[in-house]
């Protein structure tokens, strides 16, 4: 009984610890994609990025560079461009980008895996867009694509007035504009909390009371210090990567020690990266797709960024394998991690709640009369019920594990 009120108390504080690294990058998209929504306007939009097809790849790799590193914050801000006027591709391409080629997600890969999975994220994180791009243009889901954007133009009303019309550097000057703002950041959050809360929760509880041997059997060959592995045994890690994130989702940032902690236990560098790589197709960001363009939508984008990972990943392992700089898991060794410190997490936490509290009081009580956005329907409300009253068990699962932890 004891072992299992520790390792309570050790899940609780893994779910917090994770979600505390994250807070400010769920801040800065949702501002983001909040500020998009209210001042970019669709024709600004389709002059950036929805007409010279690679001018806008490129443009959306650019601003997923110097966005977020976090998916649910991605995919908000990606669904923001394209109902606003960016192309499928760009938006994608920001998508993928926004979780993969970002500064922080590469000084804690470089922290817990090594130089060589440092590199190997920077040009998979190239790949995966070049070959979605590719792949895009094979298939030409032209009725999927209309049909995605009426879907999401149906599922939320935005009042249009004159001052959101207006140029820019006008619109951006208006205190109701930016009550239109707060409004809308407001209810990005209340879209993915359900999410969130109970993806965190499973993250902490698996790797607190999973033993390793689970995943080891995920995989075959592994544990044995080898990296020779057949062409066949590194397709399963692969395949199976998707798989074991999809068991352990945590985020773009949180399953890095995971992922350092299935490369020590003997996991191939294709499965690893393959597993890194797959914060996008897991269910709750194919659920959250969903919600903005429809399920075949949601599902089209699932294929499309599952066969991107997986040949991005080959192409990585053979590749390094061909240049003799394949990592030795020896190398990697796993810590136990101080979440909560004195550091830039900290810093950047507070701006964030600082910000998050001015928004909620200029647009909830500054300019609480004005009405701007309807919270988009969910597509199942029964499914809806079910994951508001799990998030609540799992809100008193966190909150009884802390004090665990804590106090006891």
């Amino acid at each position: 009984m004891d072992t299992f009120l520790e390792h309570w108390g050790e899940a609780a504080n893994t779910s917090a610890g994770f979600f505390w690294m994250a807070f400010w990058a769920f801040g800065l998209g949702y501002l983001i994609s909040s500020m998009i929504q209210v001042f970019v306007t669709e024709k600004r939009m389709k002059e950036t990025m929805g007409k010279n097809e690679s001018r806008s790849v490129l443009l959306g790799t650019f601003f997923g560079f110097i966005s977020s590193s976090c998916s649910f914050s991605a995919l908000a801000t990606t669904k923001s461009l394209f109902k606003k006027g960016a192309s499928f591709v760009s938006a994608m391409a920001f998508l993928l980008a926004s979780t993969n080629l970002v500064i922080e997600l590469g000084i804690i890969i470089s922290v817990f895996l090594g130089w060589q999975f440092l590199v190997g994220e920077y040009i998979g994180g190239i790949l995966l867009i070049l070959i979605s791009w590719l792949l895009i243009r094979i298939i030409r889901p032209t009725q999927l694509i209309k049909k995605a954007k009426k879907n999401l133009d149906e599922s939320s009303s935005m009042e249009m007035d004159e001052e959101t019309k207006a140029p820019f550097l006008e619109s951006i000057k208006s205190g109701k504009n930016w009550a239109k703002v707060a409004k809308q950041y407001v209810m990005e959050w209340k879209m993915v909390w359900k999410d969130v809360t109970i993806g965190f929760t499973i993250a902490g509880i698996v790797a607190a009371f999973v033993p390793d041997s689970f995943f080891q059997a995920l995989f075959i060959n592994t544990g044995n210090g080898t990296t020779d592995f057949s062409f066949w045994e590194i397709l399963e890690h692969v395949i199976v990567g998707p798989v074991a994130a999809f068991l352990t989702f945590i985020g773009s940032m949180g399953n890095i020690p995971l992922a350092a902690l299935l490369f020590g236990k003997g996991v191939s560098f294709a499965g690893v990266m393959a597993f890194i790589f797959s914060d996008l197709v897991v269910f709750p960001v194919l659920r959250i797709n969903a919600k903005y363009y429809g399920w075949k939508m949601s599902l089209f984008i699932l294929f499309l960024l599952f066969t991107a990972l997986i040949s991005t990943s080959l192409v990585l392992h053979y590749g390094f394998e061909g240049l003799q700089i394949l990592p030795d898991p020896s190398q990697v060794k796993i810590q136990d991690t101080e979440y909560f410190k004195v550091n830039y997490t900290l810093y950047l936490n507070l701006v964030f709640v600082v910000i998050s509290l001015f928004l909620i009081w200029w647009g909830f009580i500054k300019f609480k009369e004005l009405k701007y956005m309807k919270e988009m329907a969910p597509k199942g409300k029964v499914m809806e019920i079910v994951l508001k009253y799990i998030a609540y068990l799992a809100g008193i699962w966190l909150v009884g594990g802390l004090f665990l932890h804590y106090f006891i």
